[in-house]
């Protein structure tokens, strides 16, 4: 039996992008100002953590305009909701499934 460190994903390893994945629950589709807001990250940080997010097919980035203006949409793939499930679950198995350390 490996340790279940072993079961982490090498692409959620990161705060910003372990919480993207978090706030993109479900079918939940957000745009880049309301992420950006909700993780508290500048713009390069947020467009760095989506680039490769997408790269790895966990997110769908779509382009749009609202009222003239240029908008990005994130919504998480079914990879990325399977991904970030077992990521979870191994955090889980880490820590001995407790809620508070």
């Amino acid at each position: 039996m490996s340790h279940p460190r072993h079961d982490l994903d090498e692409a959620l390893l990161t705060p910003v992008r372990l919480s993207l994945m978090a706030a993109l629950t479900g079918d939940a589709e957000l745009d880049f100002a309301t992420l950006r807001s909700l993780l508290e990250v500048d713009d390069s940080v947020l467009s760095k953590a989506i680039s490769y997010l997408e790269r790895v097919g966990y997110v769908h980035v779509a382009k749009g305009t609202v009222s003239n203006r240029p908008r990005t949409w994130v919504a998480s793939t079914v990879r990325g909701r399977r991904a970030l499930a077992a990521h979870v679950r191994a955090l889980r198995a880490i820590t001995g499934g407790t809620r508070d350390p």
